[in-house]
């Protein structure tokens, strides 16, 4: 799970090449060295190395 600013310059990379078993997990992120405004995050799941790998981006809104 990576995050972007704006203008798609990684901020932060919170899980990194983890392999984890299906389920549900949480990622927490400390924000006090970011800006209020607009990220996007990544997640990526390629569990076989195959070309039919997950992708999922979505807008997050940071207000302080």
């Amino acid at each position: 799970m990576i995050i972007y600013d704006i203008l798609g310059r990684e901020v932060i990379k919170l899980v990194n090449n983890e392999f984890k078993k299906a389920g549900r997990y949480t990622a927490t992120f400390s924000e006090s060295n970011l800006a209020s405004g607009v990220y996007f995050y990544r997640i990526v799941a390629d569990p076989f190395g195959k070309a039919d790998k997950f992708v999922q981006s979505k807008k997050m809104v940071l207000v302080k």
